[in-house]
């Protein structure tokens, strides 16, 4: 296959690139475009993947990001199967202190971009029925104190996914979504750095432990599979049961005595 991830200098985006080329979901030969504006990083990884990996230093902000992508997979890979859109940023604080500034950062990166990407890609990926998968949030799901615009952003790109599923489903372009519930990645670390909040973290899920960047990566190349090929316009929830564990969380019970 021929993918291109965003974001892939770390985290997620990297994980997606390692288990594609590792071979644990999707055989076969494999070729990718990984795209991150930290060349580093890029490089690294890389280098790790071997000469099938070929790099795109860019700015998901740009305007010109999709065409900039398009352009780079024509040259490193003649064409594109299937697009991770991985590239993100979580941004704090409540909607009153918001700047106007950080909301269009935050809405860039997280929802416009996604759009821009696709649109371009598109011609590319109905030449063999190829897959877009954006990588959204748990918190699209559930509003969440000093994540404000995070979450709106990931609402957002919720439903440009499923309204892409619709428009591009009749070209046989499938488009999904996966939702991470609270992972460890170099961009959420800092946030776990501190064992006691971790382990209350932990307590609220169901399968008490975080999720890993192979979690999602896995659920992301089962999206882009074939394994997938009826499966459009969804949103999996990679979170360990946490979204089902409102109740538990919040305190299960009424506190009435049973009656029999």
């Amino acid at each position: 296959m021929r993918i291109v991830v965003t974001g892939a200098a770390s985290g997620i985006g990297r994980a997606v690139a390692e288990q594609l080329f590792a071979g644990r979901l999707i055989a076969g030969d494999h070729r990718v475009l990984l795209v991150d504006r930290d060349a580093a990083g890029l490089d690294a990884v890389a280098r790790a993947l071997g000469p099938h990996a070929a790099v795109l230093v860019a700015d998901v902000l740009a305007d010109t990001i999709g065409d900039q992508i398009v352009d780079a997979a024509r040259v490193h890979m003649g064409g594109i199967d299937g697009v991770a859109s991985n590239a993100g940023i979580i941004g704090s604080g409540s909607l009153n202190a918001m700047t106007i500034a950080d909301y269009d950062r935050i809405f860039g990166i997280n929802t416009r971009a996604n759009w821009l990407i696709a649109q371009a890609v598109f011609p590319l990926l109905k030449e063999n029925g190829g897959s877009f998968v954006a990588t959204a949030s748990m918190s699209a799901h559930q509003p969440t104190p000093g994540l404000s615009a995070y979450s709106a952003s990931k609402a957002a790109l919720l439903m440009l996914v499923r309204q892409l599923s619709v428009e591009w489903g009749p070209e046989g372009v499938r488009c999904n979504s996966v939702s991470p519930g609270p992972t460890m990645t170099p961009m959420t670390a800092g946030g776990y750095a501190d064992a006691d909040r971790k382990a209350q973290r932990e307590a609220s899920i169901p399968l008490r432990k975080l999720g890993s960047a192979v979690d999602i990566a896995n659920a992301i190349l089962f999206l882009l599979s074939d394994y997938a090929i009826h499966i459009n316009g969804i949103d999996v929830l990679v979170d360990g049961g946490m979204s089902n564990n409102l109740m538990g969380v919040s305190g299960a019970g009424t506190g009435q005595t049973p009656q029999h």
